[in-house]
């Protein structure tokens, strides 16, 4: 079946909720919001659903922990749910501030974003958290971590990470300088759809510990790090690191895909340190296009539009 489109300009304020237990008034809701000030707007592209299942996608949203524009965990997670919410046959469900406290968040999920700070302190480390998700893996849950979510310690959450997304940031092993990085090429893939080269600057990890010889894996964004950002300084520790130096001219994968043996799906990104990189269309579609990806669901032929606007960018800052 082909997709139809349609773009919808709507005004995202505290009533949106009520509007859609309402459907009838949408045709008043849509009509206002190209005359009411003081929202911000977001357009969207939505695609005629392919079928009646409906995917239920949660993302959950770290705590604060950066400078104003780095890390917003919070801001970054709304600006998803909002580019998602009318996805036809797409559930889309957040959480803010850190893990939720509802032990039934995931019952139902088909997929789930992990967006905040990992490392020693990373949120999913606690046992019974760990094997929640383990079983979520299990019956074939996807699974996406952005940025500081996909670095865990090795032992013992690594070999799970491996497993459920295909790699994880392994401390002293892998790096994360802030550098431009160019993308000229992508696969085919269905993250990739409508997705052109761009260039971006963002505290992109690379030399991740990987499954052995990348198992599964497909590189979906990668990028060639100049000699002076191996040779770092890096974010923590600053290097350089001899393995990171001596691998010159090597193109690093910075955002990859599996399809687990189960038919789970999981998915890496590197970047996501910025907010306002949200705000490149390409950065956003690949973003956008793999959580919905991840549940199972079609994506676009074009990928996932959503258009956001500077003053929304700036509207959930933490």
């Amino acid at each position: 079946m082909g997709f139809a489109t349609v773009s919808i300009i709507m005004k995202f304020n505290p009533t949106i909720d009520e509007l859609r237990r309402r459907p009838g008034a949408w045709l008043f809701a849509l009509a206002g919001a190209l005359y009411i000030t003081g929202g911000l707007p977001v357009a969207v592209e939505a695609s005629e659903a392919q079928d009646d299942e409906v995917k239920k996608l949660v993302l959950v949203a770290g705590n604060p922990s950066h400078g104003r524009g780095q890390h917003e965990h919070n801001a970054g997670v709304r600006l998803f749910k909002d580019c998602l919410d009318d996805f036809p046959g797409l559930e889309v469900t957040a959480h803010y501030n850190g893990w939720p406290e509802d032990e039934n968040a995931f019952a139902e999920a088909d997929a789930i974003l992990i967006y905040m700070d990992g490392g020693g302190g990373h949120p999913i480390l606690r046992r019974q958290r760990q094997e929640q998700m383990a079983e979520l893996m299990e019956r074939g849950v996807g699974l996406a971590a952005f940025h500081y979510a996909v670095e865990v310690p090795a032992d013992p959450a690594g070999d799970h990470f491996q497993d459920w997304i295909g790699g994880f940031y392994e401390t002293n092993f892998s790096v994360n300088p802030i550098w431009t990085a160019e993308f000229k090429e992508f696969p085919d893939h269905p993250i990739t759809r409508g997705v052109e080269p761009f260039a971006i600057r963002d505290e992109w990890y690379f030399n991740i510990r990987f499954r052995p010889e990348m198992e599964g894996v497909v590189s979906i964004l990668q990028a060639t790090p100049s000699d002076d950002t191996r040779g770092g300084p890096y974010v923590h520790p600053q290097g350089p690191y001899p393995h990171i130096v001596e691998a010159s001219g090597r193109a690093e994968t910075l955002a990859w895909a599996v399809e687990r043996e189960n038919g789970g799906r999981g998915f890496g990104f590197t970047g996501g340190h910025f907010h306002q990189n949200w705000g490149d269309p390409n950065f956003r579609k690949i973003a956008l296009n793999a959580l919905v990806w991840i549940t199972g669901a079609e994506v676009p032929e074009n990928g996932v539009a959503c258009t956001v606007t500077e003053e929304y960018l700036e509207a959930h800052l933490d």
